[in-house]
């Protein structure tokens, strides 16, 4: 069995899936369909009994493609906070069912959950609303990472 840390985990064994082979820097490891891997143990991890850990907390993190600031947001809190609860496995149980809620529906193929994440995702690039008026007197805005243009007034 091999024990496979590369993922930022230390509870994970695999009893086959993976090839072991000879580099100039020593013996190396190449996993087969790794991304299905990681689906599957997020959705383990997920679905467990008991507390997630902070390495846990950070791998999920990372599957739903979420910085600590990004899903700070979406949980309400400060990025600090999400640092704290992945070093020190103190995640609070509402955070912690919503980071499962959000894994599950995203991996078991709920395309709104996955736009959701998607849009959650941009949070760090994107910090301005521009909005226009159409034709037909109707408002639309849109996100803009850094909107051009002057005042009216100069």
């Amino acid at each position: 069995m091999y024990h496979y840390t590369e993922c930022g985990l230390d509870n994970v064994w695999l009893q086959n899936g993976y090839a072991e082979h000879q580099t100039p820097y020593g013996c190396g490891v190449a996993v087969s369909d790794a991304d299905q891997l990681h689906e599957v143990l997020a959705l383990a991890i997920a679905k467990k009994a008991g507390r997630i850990t902070g390495q846990e907390l950070r791998f999920l993190r990372s599957m739903l493609d979420l910085s600590q600031g990004a899903l700070g947001a979406t949980l309400g809190v400060k990025d600090q906070s999400i640092s704290l609860w992945e070093r020190k496995d103190a995640i609070t149980t509402a955070a912690e069912a919503v980071v499962r809620m959000l894994v599950v529906e995203k991996l078991e193929g709920n395309p709104r959950v996955a736009d959701l994440l998607d849009k959650i995702a941009t949070l760090d690039a994107a910090g301005h609303f521009v909005a226009k008026e159409s034709r037909s007197g109707k408002w639309r805005a849109t996100v803009s990472n850094a909107p051009t243009g002057s005042s009216i007034c100069t």
